[in-house]
């Protein structure tokens, strides 16, 4: 139940957001978007309940592929609520909130593993850091997306009204390069951590994970390179931004699959 009504703060946040964007005078301080404010806070207090009770647990962290999305939900729900916060990017903060939602529905959803126990400060702040670096680089697959339906539309000289809500591309695009900084930086700290702290990588199962993530690492930091020499954009910059994130969604969630659904084992 509780999932339930999360997700219904965030469609509501999200609703007030659009409202605000279609409005014809919007407010740039912050009275405007209160209401919605209010209902996205709410939303992240039960998130947070929620994560409090399925991934926190005496015997240890219950990180499940499902507690591990409604985390990164978690981070969506806040980075959204953040953006709202700025009327150029609230439309941009209203389409993150119902993905967040989403997240929260799966919650404690799956349990195929036993919690993680007796686990040190290092491999703690290990998946700390992992955890809002697959956040970010989530931001920036989703910009990626709703930048190439706004280029899309602009080539077709066609911008549908949901698109109109959005900031534009330009900023769009700031935006997208800004979230893959920082999260090329965090995953760049997660892959030394993961090398330096993880005791035995091939015991542990996680030689594909390691692997695919410095790939996904090495695609990112491509990108990165084009933009600065290049000045890479637009579809160029979606498709390795795309790419990068589908390599890394295939090294932590596509391992976990087989491991924990297949296999029935997990990682440790």
């Amino acid at each position: 139940m509780l999932r339930i009504v999360v997700l219904l703060c965030y469609l509501t946040a999200a609703w007030l957001l659009v409202s605000l964007r279609y409005s014809r005078e919007e407010l740039p301080g912050l009275k405007a978007a209160l209401p919605a404010i209010a209902a996205g806070s709410l939303g992240l207090i039960f998130h947070g309940l929620l994560l409090s009770r399925s991934v926190g647990s005496i015997s240890g962290l219950g990180l499940s592929i499902a507690n591990v999305l409604s985390l990164v939900g978690f981070g969506l729900a806040l980075t959204g609520m953040l953006a709202g916060l700025r009327p150029r990017l609230r439309g941009l903060g209203a389409a993150l909130l119902p993905v967040a939602g989403i997240g929260a529905l799966a919650s404690g959803a799956g349990e195929f593993t036993r919690p993680l126990e007796g686990l040190g400060w290092e491999m703690q702040a290990h998946i700390a850091i992992s955890v809002v670096a697959y956040t970010l680089l989530s931001v920036g697959s989703l910009i990626a997306v709703l930048i190439y339906f706004q280029d899309r539309a602009l080539r077709r000289r066609s911008l549908a009204a949901w698109l109109r809500v959005l900031p534009p591309l330009e900023t769009m695009e700031q935006v997208l390069f800004t979230t893959i900084h920082a999260g090329v930086v965090l995953l760049t700290l997660s892959v030394f951590s993961g090398l330096v702290f993880v005791d035995n990588v091939f015991a542990q199962h996680l030689v594909h994970k390691t692997v695919l993530s410095i790939i996904a690492l090495v695609v990112f930091g491509i990108l990165l390179l084009g933009r600065w020499r290049f000045g890479w954009r637009g579809r160029k910059a979606i498709q390795w931004t795309l790419a990068g994130y589908a390599i890394l969604v295939l090294g932590y969630f596509g391992s976990r699959v087989v491991l924990e659904v297949l296999l029935s084992r997990q990682w440790g």
